[in-house]
């Protein structure tokens, strides 16, 4: 167990523009120190994961204006729920065990910020994410 959770932490980014300090709250320790590596690690699978979910609801994303396209971004995150928990689970699958311990202390605010940072990820690659269905369709 001590070789998988050192495994994981050694695999993940740094984040040297994060600063901790005693002011703030567990859920922004938490966010800072293990939600932003991992999302950031898994940033090339949640564009991918993202464009099969277009692909499979008929690519209509590709025909929205770009703001349209950020809304669209936004409704799937927050309200398509098999979609959230499949993110979700990339995300905590790479939590250590005392991670996830203090994760399900407070899991639903945490959900929120989670979810919050993997949109603003996407709408950050929306132009990767629409650049990819010009690259597939030449």
């Amino acid at each position: 167990m001590i070789d998988r959770d050192l495994d994981l932490k050694r695999i993940r980014p740094d984040f040297m523009t994060t600063t901790i300090n005693d002011e703030m709250t567990t859920e922004e320790r938490f966010q800072n120190l293990v939600l932003r590596p991992i999302i950031k690690l898994q940033n090339d699978l949640f564009i991918e994961v993202f464009k099969n979910y277009v692909a499979k609801h008929k690519n209509v994303f590709y025909d929205l204006s770009i703001e349209k396209r950020i809304d669209y971004i936004g409704n799937t995150i927050h309200k398509d729920m098999k979609f959230r928990n499949s993110i979700k689970g990339m995300i905590i699958g790479l939590f250590t065990v005392e991670e996830y311990k203090l994760y399900i202390q407070n899991s639903s605010a945490l959900n929120k910020r989670m979810m919050n940072i993997v949109k603003e990820r996407l709408i950050d690659n929306v132009q990767v994410i629409s650049d990819s269905r010009t690259l597939t369709a030449v």
